[in-house]
């Protein structure tokens, strides 16, 4: 098993492969620095022979390597490296596969106009909806994580597969799960729904918190704000091809902007 983290050498995905490597130390797992080559713009620009761009990457690859021995000493982990020059949402599947991922993690952008139009890549990796990903924001630096926040949809339920690996990290690192939900009215189903998630996280502390509000994103990051919270968990769903045009995630919603690491598991039946 390990922990793949993806870096462009920038002030972010530093601070995200810093989180990885601390995260790795903790789970005791090997960690995977990937590595997206782009030439410097200014020697894009310019007319260089295939020998000049491999002496570049070259250079970015020893680059990468140097940063993977440097974290293997400074967190005593096993660290390896990849540089590609293909895109990262391009190559993850065979990633995930090739080194047994637990998830991937990547830097979590700061919230903007932009960012909720366009996306970014950590919102590209979300919606692909084939592995967990955990997006680290830049002010985020590890000192444990035991508190969680799982704000989940309880009434369309969470196959147990999609549960078991909230559970797995949970008792991991020992964590105290609080289950958030948002909805005008959930009493009537309250004590089905407590039953269910008690039998599936089964040994995992668990609070249940319920907030009646017409917005959910906005009652999630107000309570992201207010609570202890070291981590935030969602889990979107897979939609078909008209539900997925109509339908904007939420977890996607949430993945820029937030003030601690946000933990996307798909839900897979």
């Amino acid at each position: 098993m390990s922990i793949i983290v993806a870096t462009n050498f920038s002030k972010l995905s530093e601070n995200a492969v810093l989180y990885a490597a601390a995260l790795a130390q903790e789970f005791n797992t090997k960690l995977v620095l990937f590595n997206t080559f782009r030439l410097p713009v200014h020697v894009a620009n310019s007319r260089l022979p295939a020998s000049s761009v491999d002496h570049f990457f070259q250079i970015n690859k020893n680059k990468l390597k140097e940063n993977a021995l440097k974290i293997s000493k400074e967190f005593n982990i096993e660290v390896s490296y990849k540089s590609s020059y293909t895109n990262l949402e391009e190559e993850v599947d065979s990633l995930m596969k090739l080194y047994k991922a637990r998830f991937i993690v990547i830097g979590m952008s700061p919230k903007s106009l932009e960012q909720n139009l366009l996306g970014n890549p950590t919102t590209t990796l979300i919606s692909m909806k084939e592995f967990p990903v955990l997006a680290i924001p830049l002010c985020a630096k590890f000192k444990g994580i035991k508190n969680i926040l799982f704000a989940c949809d309880l009434l369309e339920g969470v196959p147990l597969k999609t549960l078991a690996k909230l559970r797995q990290v949970s008792l991991s690192l020992k964590a105290i799960v609080t289950v958030f939900y948002v909805d005008k009215k959930v009493e009537e189903l309250q004590t089905e729904i407590n039953t269910n998630l008690d039998k599936e996280l089964e040994d995992v502390t668990l609070l249940y918190k319920n907030v009646k509000s017409n917005s959910v994103i906005d009652a999630i990051e107000a309570e992201v704000k207010k609570s202890n919270s070291d981590l935030l968990v969602m889990m979107p769903k897979r939609y078909g091809f008209w539900e997925s045009i109509l339908h904007k995630s939420k977890t996607r919603m949430m993945a820029s902007g937030l003030n601690i690491p946000l933990l996307s598991i798909p839900i897979k039946k």
